[in-house]
């Protein structure tokens, strides 16, 4: 009842501050709010190079393919990452006001998720300059969504806190974000995919990585209902929104519980 009566409370501070971070990023820049479309942009056009052109990918629709699992990525990565060292980065305001550590989370998911939509109107773009056929399931991006920002907050959560206290835990979670990078199939197919897309992975690991591996899971569902009409794993998500839960529940109640002693660290 707590997190809940602070985040109605401060939600207007998670609004305000990340629409103040949003126009710090352009402010100063020629392109201005452009490069919000030309980041994933040139992202997904250097990978497409890479895999049509070098490796000789034949994934249909590959840029698709590829912008679906790069907006993805990037979204839960940068969220991840800028949590291990938000409350230091937010220390102006940990030092003079009251504000829940967890809603600086928010304000991130905010930031980013705001980037990931913006990105994913260039998907929508490219999959009607590629006629992608879409079908009934395309409904599923909501539930899927909704698991991707569960899962992102746990995690976040967990590691700010100890982010507070592990000097050295952001270099621990850039490594180890590199290697889940190439362990979600960003740019190749961890599993396969009814007959359009030939898994990349062997059996069983592949359907096993799908299944230890959020990220990999999400972005592997989101081309399921986007591209090829298929379901999502029903059951993964599911456990995956429990354990999300979970990890969001223990890390709000941390927070809860040691943040009166993060102004003594930073």
């Amino acid at each position: 009842m707590k997190f809940f009566k602070d985040f109605k409370r401060f939600f207007n501070y998670v609004v305000f501050a990340a629409k103040a971070e949003l126009k710090s990023e352009v402010a100063d820049s020629f392109l201005s709010w452009l490069w919000w479309f030309l980041d994933p942009l040139l992202y997904m056009l250097v990978y497409s190079f890479i895999a049509v052109v070098v490796f000789k990918s034949g994934v249909k629709y590959f840029p698709v393919f590829v912008f679906l699992g790069l907006n993805t990525w990037q979204f839960f990565s940068k969220t991840v990452k800028a949590s291990v060292k938000l409350v230091s980065a937010k220390k102006n305001i940990v030092t003079k006001v009251y504000v829940p550590k967890f809603m600086f989370v928010f304000e991130k998911i905010g930031v980013y998720g705001f980037k990931m939509i913006i990105a994913n109107l260039l998907v929508v773009v490219t999959m009607i300059g590629y006629h992608v056929p879409l079908t009934w399931r395309v409904v599923w991006i909501i539930p899927i969504s909704l698991v991707l920002v569960i899962v992102t907050f746990g995690i976040s959560t967990i590691i700010m806190h100890f982010g507070v206290f592990v000097e050295d835990l952001l270099n621990v979670i850039t490594v180890i974000l590199q290697l889940g990078f190439y362990l979600s199939g960003i740019f190749y197919s961890i599993e396969s995919i009814g007959k359009n897309i030939v898994g990349r992975v062997p059996e069983p690991y592949g359907s096993l990585l799908v299944k230890v591996n959020p990220m990999a899971l999400l972005i592997t569902d989101l081309r399921r209902v986007l591209l090829y009409g298929e379901n999502p794993h029903w059951l993964m998500l599911i456990a995956w929104t429990v354990a999300g839960l979970l990890m969001s529940l223990v890390g709000v109640k941390i927070i809860y519980k040691f943040e009166n002693s993060y102004v003594k660290v930073i």
